[in-house]
């Protein structure tokens, strides 16, 4: 399970410890739980699409090391027991509780909320940048589940293919894009376009889901939310590589890489000369700079993608050429020099595969990548680049229902 640091703000415990000794020199009520009803008001509706916005942010803040382990983005260098086995390509039931939870949490809000959102708003709810943002973050938790669990599950519902999370995450990002075009909220309209072309990439949709992609600027990138409010606000993958050295670049394909803006590393040096080594005291220490500090977002879309979505879907089209064009359009945007035309369909789909993830590098996406083109039987980029990924078959390829939700709900 990942490691969600819980802390007591210092301001608030003080105020305890102040309190306790004052033997009643002050009284403080407690006004109990606020009647859900009275957040049925259009002023609390801003608040209530933040709550979703936190939520989204928490759960990936967690998965994204998660994932990143159980693919080739990042290698467990640290002392987690859970880590380990996922490292390794071993997921029970037992240790993914907490991910589950957040990541269904994250869920049950953003749906749950749009459908306050309708009765509270009215006619509203059509015309406001509000529900727009409530149903992408609605898109983007289906999707996170969808391209990463082996089964989806609704609210104590039966276990059922784990496309449905996909296939709402598609109308949940329709949604969100008929009302940004209504708002004429430009920024609102390109993330839904990214969000859609995503999920319809990985139903098959490939037409539909280039046709989106093009709709995106180059430059563009959406954002999952991070700061330095409180620790449940931080980025905790920048934690667990800055304050600790649970997770490092070291074994991974992206350590042959130097220099590239989108796969950003360094190595620590001890003050002998030598490589400093990670939490678990052998494993060499090559930390992310991705996130450099708790505050940092992490992207939900961006027009890079969108790019290399455009090229996956030329190359499944026979055309190597068109292929190697977008990918060199997204090579152009963080001023990386263009690659030759692959010689070869079998090279192009290791190129595509390549430059892909250092796209989506540690964005909690590979790990449902590697599962796709797995079932698809497009591997070139597995055996040749990482240990992990040429026993592949053998690893847990997604993520199994939590032993929480077995023993609480009643269809399993």
């Amino acid at each position: 399970m990942s490691r969600k640091r819980l802390t007591l703000p210092t301001a608030l415990l003080a105020g305890t410890l102040a309190f306790t000794g004052c033997d009643g020199l002050f009284e403080v009520t407690n006004p109990g739980p606020i009647p859900d009803d009275e957040l049925n008001t259009v002023g609390a509706m801003p608040s209530l699409v933040n709550g979703m916005s936190a939520d989204l942010a928490f759960a990936l803040g967690s998965v994204v090391q998660t994932f990143s382990i159980l693919s080739d983005d990042l290698y467990h260098s640290g002392s987690y027991t859970a880590e380990g086995l996922y490292n390794r390509g071993v997921l029970r039931p037992e240790d993914v509780n907490s991910d589950w939870g957040y990541m269904h949490r994250a869920r049950w809000v953003a749906e749950s909320g749009i459908e306050r959102m309708k009765t509270v708003m009215g006619a509203e709810f059509d015309r406001s940048p509000l529900a727009a943002r409530a149903n992408l973050y609605a898109g983007f938790s289906n999707r996170l589940l969808g391209e990463n669990v082996c089964t989806a599950v609704f609210d104590g519902g039966p276990g059922t293919d784990y496309r449905e999370h996909l296939r709402r995450a598609e109308t949940q990002f329709s949604e969100a894009l008929r009302i940004a075009t209504a708002v004429n909220n430009a920024s609102l309209r390109n993330a839904a376009y990214g969000g859609r072309a995503s999920v319809r990439a990985y139903l098959g949709k490939w037409t539909e889901a280039a046709t989106d992609a093009a709709m995106v600027p180059a430059g563009y990138v959406y954002e999952a939310q991070f700061s330095l409010n409180t620790s449940r606000e931080n980025n905790d993958l920048a934690y667990e590589t800055t304050n600790r050295r649970e997770f490092s670049v070291y074994n991974t394909p992206w350590a042959k890489v130097h220099g590239d803006p989108r796969v950003r590393w360094d190595s620590i040096k001890t003050s002998s000369g030598g490589v400093q080594t990670g939490q678990d005291g052998r494993t060499p220490f090559f930390r992310q700079m991705k996130y450099p500090t708790l505050d940092a977002n992490i992207p939900l879309t961006k027009g890079a993608e969108m790019l290399m979505i455009r090229a996956e879907a030329a190359l499944r089209a026979g055309d190597v050429e068109g292929a190697a064009g977008f990918v060199n359009q997204q090579r152009a945007v963080y001023g990386l020099a263009a690659l030759p035309v692959p010689a070869s369909e079998d090279a192009a789909w290791r190129m595509l595969q390549k430059e892909r993830g250092a796209v989506l590098w540690i964005e909690a996406r590979r790990f449902g990548d590697l599962r796709r083109w797995y079932e698809e039987g497009h591997r070139q980029f597995m055996a040749e680049d990482d240990p992990r990924l040429a026993t592949w078959g053998e690893r847990a390829q997604c993520f199994p229902v939590s032993d929480r939700e077995v023993l609480s709900n009643p269809n399993f």
